[in-house]
């Protein structure tokens, strides 16, 4: 597989935990007894964070194979 391949497979699947945390977090908050609005606010939250947490990851890796070199 080429590398372009390999990465743009990786961002599918970032994508994919990411939305499902994401429907998860709003039928979890959904359950809890929050208003739609509120729901889809937590759901947007939780998104975020997971691509936030792997845009971090993907910096750290990046830093640490770059003074490995």
């Amino acid at each position: 597989m080429s590398g372009i391949t390999v990465v743009l497979l990786v961002a599918a699947l970032v994508i994919i935990f990411a939305l499902l945390a994401a429907a998860a977090a709003g039928k979890l908050a959904r359950l809890d007894g929050a208003t739609y609005p509120g729901a889809l606010t937590r759901a947007a939250a939780a998104f975020a964070a997971v691509l936030t947490l792997a845009a971090a990851l993907t910096g750290a890796v990046a830093g640490a194979l770059t003074l490995l070199r």
